[in-house]
């Protein structure tokens, strides 16, 4: 059986490089209120809040789309994607940020049908045309990783992606990210894995600071172009493995 490389995806400073959310409260002047309401709100109900401000200020979600198609993504990112899903991996998008940014930046740079999945917190448009954003785990009946935040465990949605591969054995996983909440889903990989933090950031932090606890195969980069060299890198070792 044909070996499934499935490339799961951080977005914040992963694939894109910058922080979608920030970039939204900087750019739709919402910084004063953002830092007055910080350690008020989780950052969902947080982000919700922004939303409702940009709402009540007669703004649209189309102003909002506006806004994040001039969110960074390095051009060597952008050809990884497509030559990854070209060679047949499986990619996917796990990320504390929400389903509407991370749909709108990916649709303007036409890699949206490149990802089976975007996994993160959902979102909706109401009735009077507001964008609402929900945590992706129900805060009434909290997961009990003490390494996540509450609204969401991507340890817990790394083991439903296992878990909901038919033939596990022949799966093999790409993780990338940055964040600390990047930590706890690459302690689910095994050494058949591999695991590209972003060198200097949290994530790698964590991962050097405790190499014991990793099983899978680290591979730092900095910028796109590492990125890509790296990923297409692994692709081509991982399938060249399975034909052997």
């Amino acid at each position: 059986m044909a070996v499934k490389i499935v490339v799961i995806f951080d977005f914040d400073r992963t694939l894109i490089n910058d922080d979608s959310d920030r970039w939204v409260i900087e750019h739709m002047g919402l910084t004063q209120l953002f830092n007055q309401l910080r350690l008020t709100l989780p950052w969902t109900s947080l982000m919700d809040r922004m939303v409702e401000e940009i709402h009540s200020q007669g703004k649209t979600v189309e102003d909002i789309a506006e806004c994040l198609k001039h969110v960074p993504l390095h051009p060597q990112t952008i050809s990884a994607i497509k030559s990854a899903h070209a060679l047949g991996c499986d990619l996917k998008v796990v990320s504390d940020a929400n389903q509407y940014y991370i749909a709108t930046i990916l649709k303007h740079h036409g890699l949206y049908d490149c990802f089976s999945d975007i996994i993160s917190n959902p979102t909706t448009i109401d009735g009077e045309g507001r964008l609402r954003i929900f945590p992706y785990h129900d805060l009434a009946s909290p997961h009990s990783c003490n390494l996540c935040p509450p609204n969401l465990c991507k340890g817990l949605v790394m083991k439903h992606i296992r878990d909901s591969i038919p033939e596990k054995a022949y799966a093999r996983f790409i993780y990338l990210g940055d964040g600390r909440g990047d930590y706890c889903p690459t302690l689910k990989l095994d050494s058949r894995d591999h695991i590209m933090p972003r060198k200097g950031f949290p994530l790698w932090e964590c991962i050097f600071n405790n190499p014991g606890l990793i099983k899978a195969e680290v591979h730092e980069w900095s910028n796109g172009e590492e990125l890509e060299m790296i990923l297409l890198q692994l692709i081509h070792k991982i399938s060249k493995e399975n034909n052997i």
